[in-house]
């Protein structure tokens, strides 16, 4: 595999698989961000379709966003972009799981938060790390809050606290957790329970009536995080110092500034 997403369809054409790659834990790289969007924009011409998954080669789902590219330098570019793919999975018009193994953390997680559903094995592990880098994730700020509240937000974009897959189902976050490396049959099973027996045509209008409100709230409020991350936070000692030091692998020098 070398390409960043492979897709796939089942035998019927109802579901789509993509699959994240990247050599160092599926990173969440610019160009990884334009092949989602290029994959979803072909999935508005399948009428048939009642599933999209995304998932990640190997033993992760993602380890998160490039760091590189979140330096100064570049960040004005990347960000947009990524929250590009985060409108673009809001618009998809067919329900959209996240399959979580192993690590989903930073944008990776920002990623499984914006599907529709997210079913993890149960050694899976979430985390929002930004906030030890001297910055902060700005989609999850906006879909977290909407999907489980504003304090389970605090205690993990805040904190950057790693949290279990069974601790997030019991927050109402997760729909299916599966044992460990069982996540395929479990996710099939599902689908045949509650997807495949429904019309295609009432799904994709149940998605749109369900994500409205959702939309019109990611759509009046990223725009402006979006600007406070790149004219503001950017413009910081600390944010500039985190990515810096994280580049360097030595400990960052806070200035509280």
């Amino acid at each position: 595999m070398s390409t960043p997403v492979t897709v796939a369809f089942d035998a019927h054409n109802t579901r789509a698989a993509f699959t994240l790659f990247d050599p160092k834990g599926n990173i969440i790289t610019a160009d990884m961000v334009r092949s989602l969007r290029t994959a979803l924009e072909g999935m508005a011409k399948n009428p048939h379709l009642k599933l999209i998954t995304i998932e990640g080669a190997g033993r992760d789902f993602s380890f998160g966003a490039s760091i590189p590219e979140h330096a100064a330098d570049a960040i004005s570019r990347v960000l947009p972009e990524m929250h590009g793919l985060i409108y673009d999975l809001l618009d998809t018009p067919a329900p959209t799981a996240a399959l979580v193994r192993g690590r989903c953390f930073g944008g990776g997680f920002e990623l499984a938060l914006a599907c529709d559903f997210i079913l993890a094995e149960a050694d899976a592990t979430f985390a929002l790390p930004e906030i030890a880098l001297g910055v902060f994730p700005p989609a999850a700020s906006v879909l977290l809050p909407a999907r489980v509240g504003l304090a389970q937000t605090a205690s993990s974009l805040l904190t950057g606290e790693t949290v279990a897959a069974g601790e997030w189902h019991s927050r109402g976050l997760l729909q299916l957790v599966a044992a460990p490396g069982t996540l395929d049959q479990a996710v099939n099973e599902w689908f045949a329970r509650t997807l495949a027996p429904r019309s295609a045509a009432a799904l994709r209008h149940g998605v749109a009536a369900m994500r409205m409100a959702l939309q019109s709230h990611v759509r009046g409020v990223l725009p402006d995080i979006e600007q406070l991350y790149l004219n503001d936070l950017m413009r910081t000692h600390d944010a500039v110092e985190g990515i810096a030091a994280f580049m360097a692998k030595r400990q960052p020098a806070w200035t509280d500034e």
